[in-house]
C-alpha cells in the first residue's frame, strides 16, 4: 500500500472480522480430537493485514465483504472465559503520539513503539527484568488473587455454554512470557545463565494458573487450554528440544494434567515460525493442536500429518501468500493440502496468517470457491 494512501482500518478491532460461526461445540470437539469425521471445517484464522480492506473498497468490496460476513466459512463459536492467569496490574501511558508512530510505556514497564500504517503490535525498546533481583521486584503481579476471576465471570461463561459456545482458557507461554520481560537475546541466554530465574518465574506463573483453574473448574468445563508462545522464526524455534523439556514442559504438563482430568480435550499452541524440531517435545508436554503453520517459514501440514497422525490436530497452513499470486497457484496449493486432510480429519483449514494486503479480492473470492468445491467433490 502506497504511503501517501489514507488508511482507516488499523487497529485489531478495526480488522476483525465476522467469520459468523456455524459448527456446534460437541462437532467441533469431536472432529478436532479425531471421534468423528463428518465434514471439514474451515475458517479465516487472524483476519486481513494493515491495509488490505482500503485495497478491497477501492475494488469495489460490499461492506458484507470488507466485514467479512459475506464470505461462506464452517467453524465453531468459542468463549474466552474470564480469567487473568498472567500478568496482573499496571496501565499503558501513551508517551509519544505522531504521524509515523505512537510510542508507550505498558503495564510490565516497557518502552513500545508502534509503527503507523503497516502494523498492529508494537515493538519494545528495553525490558523490566535482567537479574533475579528485577523479577522478584515484579513477581507480585503474577501471584494469585481472587480478583483475577472477573466479576460476573461464572454468568457470562454460562451464557455462552447454553449458546454452545466452546469455552476456552488461556495461561502464559512458557516462553512467551520470558520473551515480554526479559526480550529475546537475554531469555535465550539465561537459560544457561540463570536457570534458577527461569525455573521460579515458570513455577510461580504455573502455580498462579493453576489457582486460577481450578477455580474455573469448580463450575463450569473448560473445553480448550490456550498458549500462545510465538517462539519460533524461518529457521526453527529460538527454544530448542532439550531446554523445552527441561524447562517448559513441567509447566505445561501440570496445567494440562489437571485440565484434561476435569474434561478439557485440546491443548492448543499458537506459534509462527519453523516448530518441526519441536513438534515431538510439544507433543510429550501435552500439546495436541498447533496454529497456523506458516508455508513460508517451511511448515507442510501434510507431511505433519503424516508424520504425527491423530496425535497432532492442526489448524491453518494453507499458504497466504499463495492466495495473491494467481489462480493457478492457488489451484494447486489447495488441491496438494485439502484431500489428504479431509480425509482423516482433525483439521481446520485456513490461510497461516493474516491476508496479505496485496491479495486482490477476486483472488480471494476464487480462493475461497475452489476450498469449498474440492470440500464438495469429495463428498
Amino acid at each position: 500500500m502506497s504511503k501517501s494512501k489514507k488508511l482507516i482500518w488499523t487497529s485489531h478491532s478495526d480488522l476483525a472480522i465476522n467469520r459468523r460461526p456455524n459448527v456446534g461445540r460437541r462437532e467441533y470437539l469431536d472432529y478436532m480430537t479425531f471421534t468423528a469425521n463428518e465434514r471439514p471445517l474451515f475458517t479465516e484464522l487472524f483476519g486481513p493485514m494493515v491495509g488490505l480492506k482500503e485495497n478491497w473498497k477501492e475494488q469495489g468490496a460490499t461492506e458484507a465483504e470488507l466485514d467479512f460476513s459475506a464470505f461462506r466459512y464452517r467453524c465453531e463459536t468459542s468463549a474466552g472465559i474470564s480469567a487473568n492467569t498472567g500478568w496482573l496490574g499496571g496501565e499503558d501511558v501513551v508517551l509519544s503520539d505522531n504521524s509515523e508512530y505512537k510510542i508507550i510505556r505498558d503495564a510490565k514497564g516497557r518502552t513500545v513503539k508502534l509503527p503507523k500504517g503497516y502494523a498492529t503490535l508494537g515493538l519494545p525498546q528495553d525490558f523490566p527484568v535482567k537479574t533475579m533481583d528485577d523479577w522478584l521486584a515484579v513477581k507480585k503481579h503474577y501471584l494469585f488473587d481472587e480478583s483475577r476471576l472477573m466479576d460476573g465471570w461464572y454468568e457470562r461463561a454460562m451464557d455462552c455454554i447454553r449458546r454452545d459456545n466452546v469455552m476456552v482458557i488461556g495461561i502464559p507461554g512458557g516462553y512467551d512470557e520470558l520473551r515480554e520481560l526479559m526480550g529475546d537475546e537475554l531469555a535465550c541466554i539465561s537459560f544457561y545463565d540463570q536457570p534458577e530465574l527461569i525455573e521460579d518465574l515458570l513455577q510461580t506463573i504455573g502455580d498462579t494458573a493453576l489457582k486460577v483453574l481450578e477455580r474455573v473448574s469448580e463450575k463450569i468445563q473448560i473445553d480448550v487450554l490456550s498458549v500462545h508462545e510465538d517462539f519460533a522464526g524461518k529457521n526453527g524455534p529460538l527454544v530448542g528440544p532439550e531446554h523445552f523439556r527441561q524447562f517448559i514442559a513441567p509447566y505445561y504438563r501440570r496445567i494440562w494434567d489437571f485440565v484434561a482430568s476435569k474434561g478439557a480435550r485440546l491443548f492448543d499452541i499458537d506459534s509462527d515460525g519453523n516448530i518441526d524440531a519441536i513438534i515431538p517435545a510439544l507433543l510429550d508436554a501435552g500439546i495436541n493442536c498447533i496454529h497456523p503453520f506458516e508455508s513460508a517459514a517451511g511448515m507442510d501440514i501434510v507431511k505433519v500429518r503424516e508424520q504425527y497422525g491423530d496425535r497432532l490436530a492442526i489448524c491453518g497452513g494453507l499458504d497466504k501468500f499463495v492466495i495473491a499470486k494467481g489462480k493457478d497457484e492457488i489451484v494447486r496449493e489447495l488441491e496438494y493440502k485439502l484431500p489428504p486432510l479431509i480425509a482423516t480429519g482433525g483439521c481446520i483449514f485456513g490461510l497461516d496468517h493474516r491476508i496479505p494486503e496485496n491479495t486482490s479480492l477476486e483472488n480471494y473470492k476464487f480462493y475461497l470457491e475452489k476450498v469449498w468445491q474440492i470440500f464438495e467433490n469429495h463428498n
